[in-house]
């Protein structure tokens, strides 16, 4: 199962959170987020990253040139689209970007959003369902109905995000069987500070 530890800031948190097991780091590219880190930043952590790590750059309503402009200043390998976009800009960054992995995030509200999340299967590569916040794309701290989400089987790989934590991952994951699960604020003492203990708690709950 891939493991994402999104809002990475800090170089030598990167290089510890993937040695301790994660298979993808996540860079806001979201100038109003508090977890907003520019393509230098993203590139200083990148640098010190196994090439085996995914480095995925989180996006909100951005330009198609704006995201082909970072992923080449920094060496992203995927790109995750978490604002309103739809699925004709999904397919025009495909072409754009052919050789990058393109996650749609979608924040589920009512059961009505899974079918909206399953439109998105032919257009990318990975769906990440969110918890919804009126306010804010991501980072909430909210959990999902995650038995609601026991009926959700699309046609391409997803990740389960929203208020994970090391406490609550394991029941999480006994009630939905997600591809890989997504965490943030989970595993922070600030946005974009990640705390290492509770990165470390993750692993050990994962491997039990």
């Amino acid at each position: 199962m891939r493991v994402k530890i999104c809002g990475i800031t800090q170089p030598h948190q990167g290089k510890t959170i993937a040695s301790l097991g994660a298979t993808a780091l996540g860079f806001i590219c979201v100038p109003s987020s508090p977890r907003y880190v520019n393509s230098e930043q993203i590139k200083a952590v990148i640098e010190q990253l196994p090439q085996q790590t995914d480095k995925i750059g989180v996006f909100a309503n951005s330009s198609k040139e704006e995201i082909a402009q970072t992923v080449a200043e920094t060496g992203l390998t995927g790109v995750q689209l978490h604002g309103d976009e739809f699925l004709d800009f999904c397919q025009q960054l495909r072409d754009y970007l052919p050789n990058i992995e393109i996650i749609k995030a979608l924040r589920i509200k009512t059961a009505d959003d899974f079918d909206r999340a399953k439109t998105y299967t032919e257009y990318v590569d990975t769906l990440l369902l969110d918890a919804y916040h009126p306010e804010q794309l991501g980072g909430t701290g909210k959990t999902l109905n995650w038995d609601m989400l026991q009926q959700f089987n699309p046609d391409c790989p997803w990740f389960l995000a929203g208020g994970l934590t090391p406490q609550n991952v394991l029941e999480a994951l006994n009630k939905v069987k997600p591809n890989g699960i997504d965490l943030s604020s989970g595993v922070e003492t600030a946005p974009g500070d990640k705390d290492l203990d509770k990165v470390s708690q993750l692993f050990e709950k994962l491997r039990k």
